[in-house]
C-alpha cells in the first residue's frame, strides 16, 4: 500500500509540474549546389544562340521557429551562379556570372525524418559581369566586364523543397540532404538594361526582334544542412510562467 501511494504522488507530481512545449528554435549551416540559369523565351527561341548547362552555389546559414512538425525556416546565403551560351561562330563562350544575397522564408513540415519546404525567396544582387560587347560580340579575350547596372537590386523567387535526415535524428542534431527548385517571377534585367537597344544578358537586337523578353532565374539542385537544436519556450500544467529551456 505504502509503495502505491508512492507511486501515485510521483505521478500526479509528474502531471502537475509537467511542461508543454510551445516553440522550439534550431538552427543550421548549409550548402546547395546544382543547376542554374536564366530563362528567356526570345533566347530560346533563336537561331544564333543556344543554352548551355550551367552551375550555381550557395551557402550560409538557417534559424527555424517551430511548432511542433510545422514552422518557419529563415535562409540567409551568399549565391554565386552563370548561365553560359552557345553562339554560332564565337570560339569563345557567352556567360553571364552574378552574386547575391538570398533571404528565404518557407514554411517547412518535418515529420518521419523528412520534410518539405515551400515559399518565397528575395535576393539582393550584389555583382553582374558578362564577356560580351555591343551588338553581342563575344570579347575574344573572355574578359568579364561588370554590367550590375542593367541588371535588377532585387528579384523575388518561389522556392519549393523536400528531402530527409541522413544522420542524427530531428531533436538535438541532425544532418539533412534534400532537393530545393527556384524559379523567379520578376525579371533579372532592370529598366535601363530592357530599354537600351543592347538588352541584357544577351546585348544582341537580333535576339528581340520580335520584342524584348524578360529574363527568370532559376535553380535546380542539392541542398544539405547540418542542424542544431537550441532549445524551447515551456509552459508547465501547473499555470506557471513560459519559460526557456535550451537542448
Amino acid at each position: 500500500m505504502k509503495q502505491f501511494f508512492t507511486i501515485a504522488v510521483i505521478l500526479v507530481s509528474l502531471q502537475l509540474y509537467g511542461q508543454k512545449k510551445i516553440v522550439w528554435f534550431d538552427m543550421g549551416a548549409k550548402v546547395q549546389y546544382g543547376a542554374a540559369g536564366l530563362y528567356n523565351s526570345a533566347i530560346a527561341n533563336s537561331d544564333g544562340y543556344d543554352y548551355n548547362i550551367s552551375t550555381g552555389y550557395s551557402y550560409g546559414g538557417k534559424l527555424g521557429i517551430n511548432f511542433g512538425y510545422n514552422g518557419l525556416a529563415i535562409d540567409v546565403m551568399r549565391s554565386t551562379a552563370k548561365q553560359e551560351f552557345e553562339k554560332t561562330g564565337a570560339t569563345t563562350v557567352p556567360t553571364v556570372n552574378w552574386q547575391a544575397w538570398d533571404v528565404y522564408a518557407l514554411f517547412r513540415n518535418a515529420k518521419n525524418l523528412g520534410y518539405f519546404e515551400i515559399g518565397p525567396k528575395i535576393s539582393f544582387v550584389s555583382k553582374v559581369e558578362d564577356n560580351l560587347i555591343e551588338g553581342g560580340i563575344v570579347n575574344p579575350t573572355g574578359t568579364l566586364t561588370d554590367r550590375t547596372t542593367n541588371y535588377n537590386k532585387n528579384n523575388i523567387a518561389g522556392v519549393i523543397g523536400f528531402g530527409a535526415n541522413i544522420m542524427g535524428n530531428d531533436g538535438a542534431f541532425s544532418g539533412i540532404l534534400g532537393l530545393r527548385l527556384e524559379y523567379s517571377f520578376t525579371d533579372f534585367v532592370g529598366t535601363e538594361g530592357a530599354a537600351t537597344a543592347v538588352s541584357a544578358p544577351l546585348r544582341d537586337p537580333s535576339v528581340y526582334a520580335d520584342g524584348y523578353k524578360k529574363s527568370n532565374v532559376a535553380f535546380a539542385g542539392l541542398v544539405f544542412e547540418l542542424n542544431w537544436g537550441i532549445g524551447y519556450f515551456a509552459k508547465a500544467q501547473c499555470g506557471a510562467r513560459s519559460k526557456f529551456i535550451m537542448f
